[in-house]
């Protein structure tokens, strides 16, 4: 289980809230041709992920796409997730999921939301209701390697090695330098070539 957590803090699943510049919210001021751009700068932080070579530069870029998943565009939301990730910090799981329940109910878009929440369920060890928002995060954001990265190690958990092996192949598809499930996919590839798939 501890190498599980290892692996979803590596990936970017657990841990981590809004940045400190986002700390106190500003009142959002988007306009309706916003989205556009932001869409088009996450377009090109992931083809930039996925070219790069260097394990270093590509987690630099993996953090810059998980800041541009925490932009919400809304102020409310924006507090919601600071005090969700101030519960979780915490360990006031909870709590944390009430935040987060309204943040689903006020945000039904924002895929942020939906991957937090399902890492809150993961450290209560509620893997299906985990997985049921992976896969709605995964929905709203298919290249997510966060939420990817979750999905795989619930399968892990539960013994599906050929899913968890398929859903860390989609983790690599996405971020291929990210170590951690590099090593978890040649772990999972040897394992089931000894099994005889």
């Amino acid at each position: 289980m501890r190498r599980v957590f290892a692996f979803l803090i590596a990936a970017g699943l657990i841990g981590g809230g809004l940045p400190a510049s986002r700390a106190a919210p500003e009142p959002a001021t988007a306009q309706p041709g916003d989205a556009q751009p932001e869409q088009s700068r996450l377009d090109k932080l992931h083809a930039a992920l996925k070219r790069e070579r260097n394990e270093r530069a590509a987690a630099r870029i993996a953090d810059q796409i998980r800041q541009e998943w925490l932009q919400s565009g809304s102020a409310t939301i924006d507090l919601l997730m600071q005090r969700a990730a101030d519960a979780m910090q915490a360990k006031r799981f909870d709590a944390a999921l009430d935040f987060l329940d309204e943040v689903t109910v006020l945000a039904p878009d924002f895929a942020e939301g939906w991957n937090r929440r399902a890492t809150v369920h993961f450290m209560m060890n509620n893997h299906a209701k985990s997985m049921a928002d992976i896969e709605h995060t995964l929905r709203l954001e298919p290249r997510h390697f966060g939420a990817l990265s979750g999905m795989a190690a619930i399968f892990k958990l539960y013994g599906n090695k050929k899913a968890a092996l398929n859903a860390f192949q989609r983790v690599l598809d996405v971020y291929p330098m990210l170590r951690s499930a590099q090593e978890e996919l040649a772990t999972l590839a040897d394992e089931l070539a000894g099994e005889g798939i």
